[in-house]
């Protein structure tokens, strides 16, 4: 996999709702194509996306086949204390992708 950009305000005030929004740069390979030389192209998606806040998990997806490459995610949550966010994408082969941004709640 290659990069990822979020995007999180960068204060906040403590009980506000925020709106997070994240995409990685991935091709989503469904496993149903076949490639240059007539094989199948093994299957190779990014299957689950977590965001943590502080070590409490904020956000979870689980993706399937028909989901689109560089998949773009957009959830709220609520702003309790400074800390930071912790986003990880994780495909069929393992791959991992972790970013990380900070909030600064007053």
């Amino acid at each position: 996999m290659a990069g990822a950009l979020v995007k999180v305000p960068a204060r906040a005030r403590r009980g506000e709702v925020i709106d997070i929004t994240a995409m990685v740069a991935h091709p989503m390979e469904t496993g149903f194509r076949t490639g240059e030389n007539g094989q199948i192209l093994p299957r190779n998606i990014v299957r689950f996306f977590v965001c943590r806040y502080d070590d409490v998990e904020v956000f979870r997806a689980e993706f399937f086949p028909a989901i689109t490459a560089n998949p773009y995610i957009a959830f709220t949550t609520i702003a309790t204390r400074t800390g930071t966010l912790e986003f990880r994408w994780i495909d069929d082969r393992g791959a991992e992708v972790i970013e990380r941004a900070p909030l600064i709640v007053e």
